[in-house]
Protein backbone atom coordinates (compact mmCIF):
# COMPACT_ATOMS: atom_id res chain seq x y z
CA UNK A 1 0.00 0.00 0.00
CA UNK A 2 1.40 3.38 -1.04
CA UNK A 3 1.09 5.90 1.81
CA UNK A 4 2.26 9.50 1.53
CA UNK A 5 0.72 12.40 3.43
CA UNK A 6 0.16 14.32 0.17
CA UNK A 7 -2.14 11.58 -1.15
CA UNK A 8 -4.17 10.92 1.99
CA UNK A 9 -7.84 11.68 1.69
CA UNK A 10 -10.60 11.30 4.25
CA UNK A 11 -13.87 10.64 2.52
CA UNK A 12 -17.11 8.99 3.68
CA UNK A 13 -15.49 8.64 7.10
CA UNK A 14 -12.70 6.48 5.63
CA UNK A 15 -9.00 7.35 5.56
CA UNK A 16 -7.71 6.56 2.05
CA UNK A 17 -3.89 6.36 1.91
CA UNK A 18 -4.01 7.32 -1.77
CA UNK A 19 -6.76 7.91 -4.35
CA UNK A 20 -6.14 4.95 -6.70
CA UNK A 21 -8.20 1.83 -6.10
CA UNK A 22 -8.71 -1.46 -7.88
CA UNK A 23 -12.13 -1.71 -9.52
CA UNK A 24 -14.47 -4.63 -8.93
CA UNK A 25 -14.25 -7.63 -11.25
CA UNK A 26 -10.59 -8.44 -10.65
CA UNK A 27 -10.71 -9.94 -7.15
CA UNK A 28 -14.17 -11.43 -7.52
CA UNK A 29 -14.00 -13.70 -4.47
CA UNK A 30 -11.75 -11.59 -2.18
CA UNK A 31 -8.98 -14.14 -2.58
CA UNK A 32 -6.17 -11.81 -3.68
CA UNK A 33 -6.59 -8.55 -1.78
CA UNK A 34 -3.49 -9.04 0.40
CA UNK A 35 -1.25 -9.57 -2.63
CA UNK A 36 -2.92 -6.77 -4.61
CA UNK A 37 -2.40 -4.31 -1.75
CA UNK A 38 1.36 -4.73 -2.26
CA UNK A 39 1.05 -3.06 -5.70
CA UNK A 40 0.21 0.26 -4.05
CA UNK A 41 -3.58 0.43 -4.26
CA UNK A 42 -5.21 2.83 -1.82
CA UNK A 43 -8.30 0.63 -1.66
CA UNK A 44 -9.60 -2.57 -3.22
CA UNK A 45 -13.14 -3.38 -4.31
CA UNK A 46 -14.05 -7.06 -4.25
CA UNK A 47 -16.87 -8.76 -6.17
CA UNK A 48 -19.25 -8.48 -7.84
CA UNK A 49 -20.65 -11.03 -5.40
CA UNK A 50 -24.09 -12.67 -5.52
CA UNK A 51 -25.97 -14.55 -2.78
CA UNK A 52 -25.34 -17.96 -4.38
CA UNK A 53 -22.31 -19.14 -6.31
CA UNK A 54 -22.66 -19.16 -10.09
CA UNK A 55 -20.34 -20.14 -12.94
CA UNK A 56 -20.92 -17.05 -15.11
CA UNK A 57 -21.20 -17.13 -18.87
CA UNK A 58 -19.60 -19.74 -21.11
CA UNK A 59 -15.93 -19.35 -22.03
CA UNK A 60 -14.35 -17.68 -23.90
CA UNK A 61 -15.80 -14.61 -22.20
CA UNK A 62 -12.96 -12.08 -22.11
CA UNK A 63 -11.23 -10.61 -25.15
CA UNK A 64 -8.24 -8.31 -25.35
CA UNK A 65 -8.35 -5.51 -27.96
CA UNK A 66 -4.67 -4.45 -28.11
CA UNK A 67 -5.21 -2.11 -31.08
CA UNK A 68 -7.67 -0.15 -28.94
CA UNK A 69 -6.12 -0.70 -25.50
CA UNK A 70 -9.42 -2.21 -24.45
CA UNK A 71 -11.10 -5.36 -23.15
CA UNK A 72 -14.48 -6.88 -23.89
CA UNK A 73 -15.83 -9.07 -21.13
CA UNK A 74 -19.03 -10.98 -20.61
CA UNK A 75 -18.01 -12.77 -17.43
CA UNK A 76 -21.54 -12.75 -15.99
CA UNK A 77 -20.86 -12.32 -12.27
CA UNK A 78 -18.94 -15.59 -11.93
CA UNK A 79 -18.25 -15.94 -8.20
CA UNK A 80 -18.30 -18.41 -5.31
CA UNK A 81 -21.18 -16.70 -3.48
CA UNK A 82 -21.37 -14.35 -0.52
CA UNK A 83 -20.67 -16.96 2.20
CA UNK A 84 -17.32 -17.82 0.58
CA UNK A 85 -16.47 -14.12 0.38
CA UNK A 86 -17.26 -13.65 4.06
CA UNK A 87 -14.88 -16.51 4.90
CA UNK A 88 -12.17 -14.90 2.77
CA UNK A 89 -12.58 -11.54 4.54
CA UNK A 90 -12.79 -12.77 8.14
CA UNK A 91 -9.06 -12.37 8.80
CA UNK A 92 -8.42 -9.30 6.65
CA UNK A 93 -5.50 -7.09 7.71
CA UNK A 94 -6.19 -3.81 9.49
CA UNK A 95 -5.64 -0.60 7.55
CA UNK A 96 -6.63 -1.84 4.10
CA UNK A 97 -9.86 -0.31 2.80
CA UNK A 98 -12.08 -2.90 1.11
CA UNK A 99 -15.33 -2.23 -0.73
CA UNK A 100 -17.95 -4.87 -1.42
CA UNK A 101 -19.58 -4.77 -4.86
CA UNK A 102 -22.94 -6.54 -4.70
CA UNK A 103 -25.28 -7.92 -7.36
CA UNK A 104 -28.00 -10.47 -7.99
CA UNK A 105 -27.91 -14.00 -9.34
CA UNK A 106 -28.63 -14.41 -13.04
CA UNK A 107 -31.68 -16.66 -12.54
CA UNK A 108 -33.38 -14.25 -10.13
CA UNK A 109 -36.11 -12.14 -11.76
CA UNK A 110 -35.84 -8.38 -11.28
CA UNK A 111 -38.95 -8.30 -9.09
CA UNK A 112 -36.97 -10.27 -6.46
CA UNK A 113 -33.69 -8.41 -7.01
CA UNK A 114 -33.97 -6.33 -3.83
CA UNK A 115 -33.87 -9.52 -1.75
CA UNK A 116 -30.58 -10.56 -3.38
CA UNK A 117 -28.89 -7.21 -2.76
CA UNK A 118 -30.23 -7.31 0.79
CA UNK A 119 -28.71 -10.78 1.43
CA UNK A 120 -25.29 -9.66 0.20
CA UNK A 121 -25.52 -6.43 2.20
CA UNK A 122 -26.40 -8.18 5.47
CA UNK A 123 -23.79 -10.94 5.09
CA UNK A 124 -20.93 -8.63 4.11
CA UNK A 125 -21.75 -5.75 6.45
CA UNK A 126 -19.22 -6.61 9.21
CA UNK A 127 -16.42 -7.31 6.73
CA UNK A 128 -16.26 -4.43 4.22
CA UNK A 129 -15.75 -0.67 4.60
CA UNK A 130 -18.18 0.47 1.92
CA UNK A 131 -20.72 -1.02 -0.49
CA UNK A 132 -21.27 -0.63 -4.22
CA UNK A 133 -24.62 -1.47 -5.76
CA UNK A 134 -23.97 -2.87 -9.23
CA UNK A 135 -27.00 -2.45 -11.50
CA UNK A 136 -24.95 -1.51 -14.56
CA UNK A 137 -23.21 -4.64 -15.79
CA UNK A 138 -24.36 -5.47 -19.33
CA UNK A 139 -23.65 -9.19 -18.79
CA UNK A 140 -26.59 -10.21 -16.60
CA UNK A 141 -29.82 -10.16 -18.65
CA UNK A 142 -32.17 -7.36 -17.57
CA UNK A 143 -29.84 -6.03 -14.85
CA UNK A 144 -29.55 -2.56 -16.35
CA UNK A 145 -33.33 -2.18 -16.11
CA UNK A 146 -32.74 -1.75 -12.37
CA UNK A 147 -31.15 1.65 -13.17
CA UNK A 148 -34.63 2.96 -13.97
CA UNK A 149 -36.15 5.35 -11.45
CA UNK A 150 -38.74 3.22 -9.67
CA UNK A 151 -36.76 -0.02 -9.11
CA UNK A 152 -33.56 1.85 -8.29
CA UNK A 153 -35.23 4.12 -5.72
CA UNK A 154 -36.84 1.09 -4.08
CA UNK A 155 -33.54 -0.80 -3.95
CA UNK A 156 -31.43 2.04 -2.56
CA UNK A 157 -34.01 3.07 0.03
CA UNK A 158 -34.24 -0.52 1.27
CA UNK A 159 -30.46 -0.75 1.65
CA UNK A 160 -30.43 2.58 3.49
CA UNK A 161 -33.10 1.22 5.86
CA UNK A 162 -30.82 -1.73 6.64
CA UNK A 163 -27.94 0.71 6.97
CA UNK A 164 -29.67 2.77 9.66
CA UNK A 165 -27.59 1.31 12.48
CA UNK A 166 -25.09 2.79 14.93
CA UNK A 167 -22.16 2.68 12.48
CA UNK A 168 -23.60 2.79 8.95
CA UNK A 169 -21.42 1.93 5.95
CA UNK A 170 -21.10 4.20 2.91
CA UNK A 171 -23.15 3.03 -0.09
CA UNK A 172 -22.31 3.97 -3.68
CA UNK A 173 -24.08 3.24 -6.95
CA UNK A 174 -22.14 2.05 -10.02
CA UNK A 175 -23.63 3.37 -13.25
CA UNK A 176 -23.24 2.67 -16.97
CA UNK A 177 -21.55 5.12 -19.34
CA UNK A 178 -24.41 4.62 -21.80
CA UNK A 179 -26.95 6.70 -19.85
CA UNK A 180 -28.30 9.89 -21.42
CA UNK A 181 -28.04 13.26 -19.64
CA UNK A 182 -31.71 13.09 -18.65
CA UNK A 183 -31.10 9.61 -17.17
CA UNK A 184 -28.06 11.00 -15.32
CA UNK A 185 -30.27 13.80 -13.95
CA UNK A 186 -32.62 11.11 -12.60
CA UNK A 187 -29.70 9.22 -11.06
CA UNK A 188 -28.55 12.37 -9.23
CA UNK A 189 -32.10 12.90 -7.93
CA UNK A 190 -32.34 9.28 -6.75
CA UNK A 191 -28.94 9.42 -5.03
CA UNK A 192 -29.92 12.61 -3.20
CA UNK A 193 -33.37 11.30 -2.30
CA UNK A 194 -32.09 7.94 -1.02
CA UNK A 195 -29.17 9.68 0.79
CA UNK A 196 -26.53 7.20 -0.35
CA UNK A 197 -22.98 8.61 -0.46
CA UNK A 198 -22.34 8.74 -4.17
CA UNK A 199 -21.63 7.24 -7.56
CA UNK A 200 -18.99 5.16 -9.31
CA UNK A 201 -18.72 6.38 -12.90
CA UNK A 202 -18.51 4.30 -14.97
CA UNK A 203 -18.96 0.62 -15.69
CA UNK A 204 -18.26 -0.88 -19.13
CA UNK A 205 -19.99 0.29 -22.32
CA UNK A 206 -22.03 -1.63 -24.88
CA UNK A 207 -20.92 0.86 -27.56
CA UNK A 208 -18.39 -0.21 -30.21
CA UNK A 209 -17.97 3.21 -31.77
CA UNK A 210 -14.65 4.28 -33.31
CA UNK A 211 -12.70 1.06 -32.67
CA UNK A 212 -9.76 -0.14 -34.77
CA UNK A 213 -9.82 -3.81 -33.79
CA UNK A 214 -10.75 -6.64 -36.17
CA UNK A 215 -14.43 -7.03 -36.98
CA UNK A 216 -14.68 -10.52 -35.46
CA UNK A 217 -13.53 -9.14 -32.10
CA UNK A 218 -16.00 -6.27 -32.26
CA UNK A 219 -18.85 -8.73 -32.80
CA UNK A 220 -18.24 -10.27 -29.37
CA UNK A 221 -20.99 -9.32 -26.93
CA UNK A 222 -20.16 -7.90 -23.52
CA UNK A 223 -18.95 -4.75 -21.86
CA UNK A 224 -16.09 -2.76 -23.36
CA UNK A 225 -13.56 -1.17 -20.99
CA UNK A 226 -10.23 0.63 -21.21
CA UNK A 227 -9.18 3.47 -23.48
CA UNK A 228 -12.36 3.40 -25.63
CA UNK A 229 -14.51 4.33 -22.61
CA UNK A 230 -12.13 7.00 -21.23
CA UNK A 231 -13.70 10.05 -22.90
CA UNK A 232 -17.30 9.12 -22.10
CA UNK A 233 -16.47 8.21 -18.51
CA UNK A 234 -14.84 11.61 -18.00
CA UNK A 235 -17.84 13.36 -19.58
CA UNK A 236 -20.18 11.55 -17.19
CA UNK A 237 -18.01 12.49 -14.18
CA UNK A 238 -17.93 16.15 -15.23
CA UNK A 239 -21.69 16.21 -15.81
CA UNK A 240 -22.46 14.54 -12.48
CA UNK A 241 -20.19 16.93 -10.59
CA UNK A 242 -21.86 19.96 -12.18
CA UNK A 243 -25.34 18.61 -11.40
CA UNK A 244 -24.69 17.14 -7.95
CA UNK A 245 -22.47 19.84 -6.44
CA UNK A 246 -19.45 19.21 -4.26
CA UNK A 247 -20.96 16.96 -1.58
CA UNK A 248 -21.70 13.82 -3.59
CA UNK A 249 -18.78 11.38 -3.72
CA UNK A 250 -17.72 10.40 -7.23
CA UNK A 251 -15.25 7.59 -7.94
CA UNK A 252 -13.95 7.85 -11.49
CA UNK A 253 -13.13 4.74 -13.50
CA UNK A 254 -12.67 4.14 -17.22
CA UNK A 255 -9.54 4.30 -19.34
CA UNK A 256 -6.93 5.27 -16.73
CA UNK A 257 -3.51 4.12 -17.93
CA UNK A 258 -1.15 6.88 -16.70
CA UNK A 259 -0.86 10.01 -14.55
CA UNK A 260 -2.31 12.26 -17.28
CA UNK A 261 -5.46 10.07 -17.42
CA UNK A 262 -5.69 10.15 -13.62
CA UNK A 263 -5.39 13.96 -13.56
CA UNK A 264 -8.06 14.27 -16.23
CA UNK A 265 -10.56 12.34 -14.10
CA UNK A 266 -9.65 14.25 -10.93
CA UNK A 267 -9.96 17.59 -12.74
CA UNK A 268 -13.38 16.53 -14.06
CA UNK A 269 -14.57 16.15 -10.48
CA UNK A 270 -13.67 12.63 -9.31
CA UNK A 271 -12.77 12.31 -5.61
CA UNK A 272 -11.11 8.92 -6.02
CA UNK A 273 -10.14 6.71 -8.96
CA UNK A 274 -10.27 3.03 -9.86
CA UNK A 275 -8.40 1.03 -12.49
CA UNK A 276 -8.88 -2.35 -14.12
CA UNK A 277 -8.03 -2.52 -17.84
CA UNK A 278 -5.10 -0.12 -17.48
CA UNK A 279 -3.70 -2.43 -14.79
CA UNK A 280 -3.99 -5.40 -17.18
CA UNK A 281 -2.08 -3.56 -19.93
CA UNK A 282 0.44 -1.58 -17.86
CA UNK A 283 1.29 -4.27 -15.33
CA UNK A 284 1.91 -4.43 -11.58
CA UNK A 285 4.08 -1.30 -11.40
CA UNK A 286 1.30 0.91 -12.75
CA UNK A 287 -0.14 2.33 -9.52
CA UNK A 288 3.19 3.28 -7.95
CA UNK A 289 4.28 4.82 -11.27
CA UNK A 290 1.13 6.97 -11.51
CA UNK A 291 1.44 8.07 -7.88
CA UNK A 292 5.11 8.93 -8.42
CA UNK A 293 4.21 11.10 -11.42
CA UNK A 294 1.30 12.76 -9.61
CA UNK A 295 3.74 13.98 -6.96
CA UNK A 296 5.51 16.22 -9.48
Amino acid sequence: MHRKPAFRKTLMGLDFPNPIGLAAGFDKNAGLYRELAAFGFGFIEVGTVTPLSQPGNEKPRMFRLPDDHGLINRMGFNNEGVKAMVDALKNRPAGLIIGGNIGKNKVTPNEYAVTHYEICFRELFPYVDYFVVNVSSPNTPGLRELQEKEPLTLLLKRLMELNAVKNPKPILLKIAPDLTNSQLDEIVEIVKESKIQGIIATNTTISREGLKSKEELLKESGGLSGLPVKKRSTEVIRYLRQKAGKDMVIIGVGGIFNAADAKEKLNAGADLLQVYTGFIYEGPGMVKKILGELEH
